[in-house]
């Protein structure tokens, strides 16, 4: 080994948490950083996730909106509606492209004082690595240590499954074009993006789910809902099944796949595994330290740190923290606050999250029976504005959706839109959630006419006027008080 080296903080891995992080303390805060990666820098996020998966739904949105082009007055002939598959995805690896010589490009991380270390990291010490480089073992040390190594595409215990080229997010976008047809097992955000996607850019697909509801998560009226899209798009949805056995079909390529369940069997040019994720914490050294790691991930506190104080975790690999890209790059630069500055960098215990389908599915905070669940016993309310009656919806034919608050004594505890622009608007309800906001409190502000948040304007409004409603003795009274 070298003579080691010594840092302010030594981040490891530089997915979405790791680049915030080391940006954060080496060009914002002028601290000497190492950053350790072992693969691509960007992480999931830039190679298998959140940029390929977005890409590919909104190519397929405007697909589409070309399809369905006549239901707004436009003629669009059919020669230039076509949609090439193999385009589409030349389209996804030229955005991921851009990103890599951009925003994720190391030399862009050297430019900002921040020193990218190639290679595997081990945890020695409670300041200590050792990375193995291509040109052997290299020591270094850190006041700090911040790990957010990630996760990858969970592989369930599935008969056969070793038989069949199967692939995962992190292998269908570098493919050159998506299979003619697909099989995804899952029913989760990752398993329903992409099943939309695929469609509406040609793909025939077969979604099988092990739990009773799409997206069992969310509110499930909001679910059932988006599960009737996805059905309207040509997508076969197959719930209350669980995988048994997978095999190599025939005359179907060579990732042709037969997926056997108890009630049925589908064969198609792939198969498409969306079980979850495993967080990547294997080669870390952590259990030298007796730092306690689960199936969920690293255990951390509040304030993001291990069992050792100066060893921390964020991101997917710490346990009980959302798995996201926001939650990601938010909890890193609260543990560099925690890290360097007085104070505490608390994670949020509540965050936001979407399903970027069409209509988009975001959520925030408690869905109506976790509430009742809770809060036995006190008034649980559910508020509900259909788009139905939103003027923007109705103007551009997007009324499918809804948006459904929930709320304990009038306190607002969890929020759910589905429309076309619920990723942008839970915002706004997840910062009333955060601030401790009662529903009415949202009235006291303007919404700009005609957009869908008007809608939240009008709950809050029907909320206001319904305790009004209940001072109209008080109002008929001020006229012989006046």
């Amino acid at each position: 080994m070298g003579q080691r080296q010594s840092f302010d903080l030594i981040v490891i891995g530089l997915g979405s948490a790791g680049l915030t992080a080391a940006k954060l303390a080496s060009r914002d805060l002028g601290l000497k950083v190492a950053a350790i990666e072992r693969d691509r820098v960007g992480g999931d996020c830039l190679w298998t996730g959140c940029v390929p998966s977005k890409t590919l739904a909104h190519s397929a949105r405007v697909a589409h909106l070309i399809a369905t082009a006549a239901d707004h007055g436009v003629r669009v002939p059919q020669p230039m509606g076509a949609v090439d598959p193999a385009a589409v995805w030349r389209h996804i690896h030229s955005v991921r492209a851009e990103f890599a010589l951009t925003d994720d490009n190391p030399d862009t991380l050297a430019a900002h004082g921040v020193e990218v270390i190639r290679g595997e990291a081990t945890i020695i010490g409670g300041r200590d690595v050792v990375v193995e480089t291509d040109t052997g073992p290299r020591p270094i040390s850190g006041r700090f240590i911040l790990v957010c190594t990630g996760s990858r595409p969970a592989i369930p215990p599935i008969i056969g499954l070793a038989d069949v080229d199967y692939l995962t997010t992190e292998t269908i976008f570098d493919l050159d074009a998506p299979p003619p047809s697909i099989v995804i097992v899952g029913g989760g955000p990752v398993a329903t993006e992409l099943a939309q996607g695929l469609a509406r850019i040609g793909t025939e697909v077969t979604v099988i789910g092990r739990s009773p509801r799409l997206l069992p998560r969310e509110e499930p009226e909001l679910s059932e809902r988006l599960l009737a899209a996805l059905r309207a798009d040509g997508v076969q949805v197959h719930l209350s099944q669980t995988v048994t056995e997978v095999a190599p079909a025939s005359g179907l390529g060579p990732r042709g796949a037969r997926v056997i369940t108890s009630d049925l069997e589908v064969s198609a040019a792939a198969v498409l595994l969306a079980t979850g994720r495993t967080p990547n914490m294997e080669t870390l050294g952590l259990d030298r330290f007796g730092i306690q790691a689960t199936a969920a991930g690293v255990t951390v506190d509040a304030r993001s740190r291990t069992l050792v104080p100066s060893i921390y975790a964020v991101g997917d690999v710490a346990a009980g923290r959302g798995r996201f890209t926001h939650t990601a790059a938010h909890d890193a630069a609260l543990a560099i606050r925690d890290m360097f500055f007085p104070g505490r960098g608390r994670a949020l215990a509540t965050s936001p999250w979407c399903t970027y389908t069409d209509p988009e599915l975001a959520h925030v905070g408690l869905t109506a029976a976790a509430a009742r669940e809770i809060h036995p016993g006190r008034r649980v309310q559910v508020h509900r504005h259909e788009f139905a009656h939103n003027d923007r919806a109705r103007t551009e034919g997007r009324t499918e959706g809804a948006i459904i608050l929930v709320t304990v004594r009038g306190r607002l505890m969890g929020a759910h839109c589905l429309g076309p622009t619920a990723g942008d608007l839970i915002h706004e309800l997840s910062m009333a959630i955060t601030l401790g906001l009662k529903i009415t409190d949202l009235s006291r502000f303007v919404h700009l006419y005609p957009t869908y948040s008007t809608g939240i304007a009008q709950v809050a409004a029907e909320a206001s006027i319904a305790r009004y409603r209940r001072l109209r003795p008080l109002a008929r009274l001020s006229r012989w008080l006046g």
